[in-house]
């Protein structure tokens, strides 16, 4: 601790911080001698911070053990309840991206765009320039289908008919209708695969993120240069990498309540 701040140091909560830390999975009864020997604390210091503890409702004693009470995962639920979605999702997509040695996003939906608000990538530079807070159309993307796969029909048959299909590549699908089966594909099978139509050279697969209710409230994608690897190895070396990431993150959170419709 920096020498000014010694002043402000609450040595009592450190000791009170200290006893509940003692307790462990190999250690979920705890004898008083046992606390006092843990903590350094003497048997009459321990004494009051165990009885204090047990008055508030976060250490059960029966006299002669004491052990925690579910009351105190409120403690740790005041950070978790504070996560973002990066903070959720970042430690998973460092894994994913590690396995597969390709670069990972989350984006969510925002107007008829999607919009980046994770991303974890290689050392490899793309020809297309990505970060927090990129935008690109929602219609060529892997993200954007899955996106769009969520949505409700009539949300589906309002942007199918306002939005303006540009062939950004020879392989853009720019017909409604087609546009219309694919979504329809990926909501049935729960993924997308999208082979260069929006950059040449760039496909990438992508899976849903989901709240409780199991809506789909963010996409994960894997993107891939096209001299690197084929569609077929995408769906059968990436493909079970990325669901299962996208499981991980979706349980972290609906654990935590982390925001996912945040757009930056």
């Amino acid at each position: 601790m920096a020498e000014g701040s010694r002043g402000d140091f609450v040595r009592s909560l450190e000791r009170g911080l200290a006893v509940i830390r003692a307790f462990g999975p190999d250690r979920r009864e705890l004898s008083l001698s046992e606390v006092a020997r843990l903590t350094g604390l003497t048997r009459a210091a321990a004494r009051r911070f165990l009885l204090t503890l047990v008055e508030l409702g976060y250490v059960h004693g029966d006299g002669r053990l004491f052990s925690l009470r579910p009351r105190v995962l409120e403690l740790g639920y005041a950070y978790l309840s504070t996560l973002s979605l990066h903070e959720v999702a970042a430690p998973h997509m460092e894994e994913l991206v590690a396995a597969t040695r390709e670069s990972s996003s989350i984006a969510v939906l925002d107007g008829d765009d999607i919009a980046y608000v994770v991303r974890v990538p290689t050392r490899r530079i793309m020809t297309v320039a990505i970060a927090v807070g990129t935008r690109f159309p929602a219609y060529p993307t892997s993200m954007g289908r899955v996106l769009l796969a969520g949505l409700a029909p009539g949300d589906l048959d309002a942007y199918l008919a306002r939005v303006r299909l540009e062939p950004l590549t020879r392989r853009t699908v720019t017909d409604p209708g087609t546009l219309r089966r694919i979504v329809a594909e990926v909501a049935a099978q729960g993924f997308a695969v999208v082979d260069q139509e929006l950059e040449e050279g760039l496909r990438s697969a992508a899976v849903p993120i989901t709240d409780a209710a199991g809506r789909t409230v963010a996409a994960l994608n894997v993107s891939v240069h096209a001299s690197r690897m084929t569609l077929d190895a995408l769906r059968r070396a990436v493909l079970p990498l990325l669901q299962l990431t996208a499981a991980r993150i979706s349980a972290d959170a609906q654990a935590v309540g982390a925001p996912v419709r945040q757009v930056p």
